[in-house]
């Protein structure tokens, strides 16, 4: 699957940072896996750190799928609102989904700071009220979420012009967000692992996952096995593939980054990212170099050749919507792309083993519009299942919803 279209800003930022080989032997391991973005990445460095032999193993180079394509806002914000999230699954539930992403942002920051120079920055968000009508779903989100403890605060139209420079009826600022170089922090976890003891192989393609009662057998398409008590797929929007069942939905995404800004040009996306309450929802956000990065546009294409002729049109579009929302700022893109992601019917992830191939397989779909948060959560939720302990999100992030 063709993942990106256009020229995602990391990749050419970053170009191929470490030479990982190819799989050219059979090898044995404690955990298989499958995936070398940001989620597999994340779940290696948890099970290296705790003493299992891993092999990660991604068909194209690492961090080029999806990774390369994400905007990386880190937020405990999930796509679907908290308090829908409880009229479906329960107020408990909701607020423990919540919570967990508001302190996954911290986990990260302490990966971040093991590995270094991976632009973590702390930010505010601030989340608007597209239109006068969300301004009530905004006031019930507000006090459903101080409830259980989170900081935050209700910012009115004439503050929010002042100090954010949008025209919107209303928004909720949060402290708790952040952003990162997702492709950096992908190659740099995979190094360390490497130096750790892990095997990593790019341009190594899984073509069979075989369970057994006492472990798993993987066969690459150039013939190698792969012997390993437990295999992860972590594989993206490709881990679909290996399920009968249909668990989520692919959808496009677009982008653009501009060149570095002045900071009187930014303003307030020096330090605050920015989103409204729309559907597919703009989003902004800026980098360690001084650059903005928007995006948003979504929309149901998942053929690669009409992603690709979307993207300079989806780029103009974001302009357009960006001066009506905030007139004083001018953004002019340098990159744009367009990229596929995976859209669950209830913003959640799945993470944990699957009926149809045991408890030696485990998935770990990070799916929805904070993958990177959830791809934190799932290491600690793999992990856990692999020990055989209990994890308080096993039930609400697992297949078991489903039925």
């Amino acid at each position: 699957m063709d993942l990106k279209s256009g020229y995602p800003f990391w990749s050419i930022r970053n170009g191929l940072m470490h030479a990982f080989p190819r799989l050219e032997r059979d090898v044995r391991c404690d955990v298989a896996v499958i995936g070398g973005g940001i989620t597999g990445a994340l779940i290696a460095s948890e099970l290296v750190s705790n003493g299992y032999e891993v092999v990660v193993l991604e068909q194209r180079e690492i961090g080029w799928g999806s990774t390369s394509a994400s905007t990386a806002l880190l937020q405990y914000e999930i796509d679907t609102p908290m308090v829908d999230l409880a009229r479906r699954y329960g107020m408990d539930n909701a607020a423990l989904a919540y919570d967990a992403c508001a302190k996954a942002i911290d986990q990260l920051h302490e990966r971040a700071r093991a590995v270094g120079q991976v632009d973590f920055r702390r930010n505010d968000s601030l989340f608007y009220a597209s239109r006068k009508a969300d301004v009530a779903l905004l006031r019930e989100e507000l006090a459903a979420r101080r409830g259980i403890g989170l900081d935050l605060e209700w910012m009115a139209p004439a503050p929010l012009w002042r100090d954010y420079g949008v025209r919107a009826p209303g928004a909720l600022l949060s402290r708790q967000a952040a952003s990162i170089d997702p492709y950096r922090m992908t190659y740099r976890l995979l190094m360390r692992c490497q130096r750790q003891g892990a095997s990593i192989h790019d341009r190594t393609e899984v073509s069979s996952v075989q369970a057994g009662s006492r472990g798993v057998v993987l066969r690459t398409a150039e013939g190698h096995q792969v012997r390993a008590g437990h295999v992860v797929v972590a594989a993206g929007y490709a881990g679909q593939q290996w399920l009968d069942q249909r668990v989520a939905r692919n959808r496009s995404s677009y982008a653009f980054v501009t060149d570095p800004l002045h900071d009187e040009e930014a303003g307030a996306l020096r330090h605050t990212m920015i989103w409204e309450t729309a559907h597919p929802y703009l989003y902004l956000r800026g980098t360690a170099d001084g650059r903005v990065i928007a995006g948003g546009e979504d929309d149901d294409i998942d053929l690669p050749a009409r992603r690709d002729r979307r993207v300079l049109g989806k780029a103009r579009t974001l302009q357009r919507k960006i001066a009506r929302a905030m007139p004083e700022l001018v953004l002019r893109p340098v990159f744009a792309w367009g990229g596929t992601f995976a859209e669950t019917a209830d913003g959640l992830p799945f993470f944990g083993a699957h009926s149809q191939h045991g408890p030696r397989v485990l998935f770990a779909m990070a799916y929805g519009g904070n993958g990177i948060t959830y791809s934190m959560l799932g290491a600690g939720l793999v992990r856990a299942a692999i020990e055989r302990r209990a994890h308080p999100l096993a039930a609400l992030f697992g297949f078991g919803r489903l039925r």
